[in-house]
């Protein structure tokens, strides 16, 4: 070996700037924490269980942690529940274990190790997380993305000319802090009065198949929510079947983060059933079903997500991808965003799709990164993955929809403002002469600007025309 890296001085892996090494995927031992000491394997599998498990507020996390986590953790907590979250605390037992799977038992080791985890920064944030000075860029909204504003029926997103959004429900089985869908979501916060569905599941779901019935140009359904794992499975199989009898749908995309956060309900008995019945009439009729799930972090990709990936294509599922999405503190180095794409496509069969960049909702700005960071995660991942499997990094444009991050018209750095343009109209712009020549802009974090920069947005009250 020595010989030949004398000789060959591009022989060595180590010489790369990232060096695989197959990982094999452990389920961190959940019996670790007090409050699971005597919780069986069996139990742990159940959905069920998990489900009625699930933490919601501090007294439930200390009934799990028992000691570990000191007073300073639980007071953080409290502060940005009060302060800044725009998300309420809802972790799946699953999810909750994959953090800081590794700390000791000493209580103050643990809170720096719980404080400082990947997973815990975003599924629960802390005031202490967030930017002091721009928690929120000033140009922030609740729906950042006008999802709502584009509804053509209450909660179908007509957004792209052939495809739609349709959220059948607005609740998930756990609740991450940077949600885009912050506006609609999850329960109210003291910062958010969450916006309500007011149909009934089945009239939501009569008018969403009438407007389909009625625009053939729509050919793709991207199914969601909310998360569809918390539809009950009669009334989603229902809504799919009625889908694939559409000619003129050809791809049906189920979103659920459930797939890493609760995978025990995609391995219950009867929700593979059912999935393979769906399956089977779409494999029939020619149209591509795939699920769709979001992972963040290596951490949360466990034998039991790998399981469940494996049965949903067991079943027939065409395909299973991840959409993630790019937070600091979490995965935006190149080493962190390829250990999670490795273990994603080489263990657990989950296509590394998309990493959008956070949206502009409020209170997110610590998350954020800037559109030039995110150019250079892109450059420093190419090379290393399948290329169909190298995930694309994407900057989702209000009014314009996903872009790739180079594929901006202008870039401001000074003010850290880019400029996008599009190919085509929403469903809002249809009389809009002007929507196809607009520049639509978007923002940096204020933070990543130069002080020349940051002195504007604060001289200038943190608005620029």
């Amino acid at each position: 070996m020595e010989a030949l890296a004398a000789s060959d001085p591009h022989a060595l892996p180590s010489q790369q700037p990232y060096e695989y090494e197959r990982v094999t995927l452990t389920e961190p031992d959940w019996r670790r924490l007090p409050g699971w000491r005597d919780v069986t394997e069996a139990q742990w599998r159940s959905a069920q269980w998990q489900r009625a498990h699930c933490v919601k507020n501090a007294k439930q996390l200390r009934a799990v942690t028992g000691s570990l986590l000191q007073d300073r953790f639980f007071e953080d907590l409290e502060a940005d529940q009060q302060r800044f979250a725009t998300m309420s605390t809802l972790l799946t037992p699953q999810m909750l274990n994959t953090m800081a799977p590794h700390a000791g038992p000493d209580p103050r080791s643990y809170t720096d190790a719980f404080l400082a985890d990947p997973v815990r920064r975003y599924m629960m944030p802390v005031a202490g997380d967030r930017d002091p000075e721009w928690p929120s860029h000033p140009y922030a909204e609740r729906d950042s993305l006008h999802e709502a504003e584009m509804w053509v029926v209450e909660g179908l997103t007509h957004r792209y000319p052939t495809k739609v959004l349709a959220e059948l429900v607005s609740t998930c089985p756990q609740y991450c802090g940077h949600c885009t869908r912050m506006d609609l979501v999850g329960v109210s916060t003291p910062q958010v009065d969450k916006l309500k569905l007011t149909l009934t599941p089945a009239d939501r779901q009569d008018q969403m198949i009438d407007y389909l019935k009625r625009t053939p140009g729509v050919r793709d359904v991207v199914v969601s929510g909310g998360d569809v794992a918390n539809v009950p499975w009669p009334r989603l199989e229902s809504f799919l079947m009625r889908l694939l009898d559409l000619e003129n749908i050809r791809d049906i995309r189920l979103a659920t983060k459930a797939l890493a956060g609760l995978p025990q309900h995609w391995l219950q008995p009867a929700v593979l059933e059912g999935l393979e019945r769906v399956a089977r009439t779409a494999a029939r009729r020619a149209v591509n079903l795939a699920i769709h799930t979001h992972v963040n972090h290596a951490q949360s990709v466990t034998p039991l997500v790998a399981e469940a990936s494996r049965a949903a294509l067991d079943a027939g599922v065409r395909d299973i991808r991840n959409q993630g999405v790019l937070m600091r503190g979490v995965n935006t180095t190149p080493e962190a965003l390829l250990d999670l794409c490795m273990l994603l496509q080489g263990e657990a069969n989950i296509l590394p799709y998309y990493f959008y960049m956070c949206d502009m909702i409020p209170n997110a700005e610590h998350w954020r990164v800037a559109v030039w960071e995110a150019q250079e995660l892109q450059h420093n991942v190419m090379g290393y993955l399948p290329g169909y499997a190298t995930p694309r990094i994407i900057c989702d444009v209000p009014y314009v929809g996903k872009r790739w991050v180079h594929q901006l018209a202008d870039y401001d750095r000074e003010y850290g403002i880019s400029y996008w343009t599009k190919n085509y109209r929403t469903g809002i712009e249809l009389d809009d002469p002007d929507a196809l020549t607009r520049r639509y802009p978007f923002y940096d974090p204020v933070s990543t600007l130069p002080e020349s920069g940051r002195r504007w947005w604060r001289e200038n009250g943190g608005r620029k025309a």
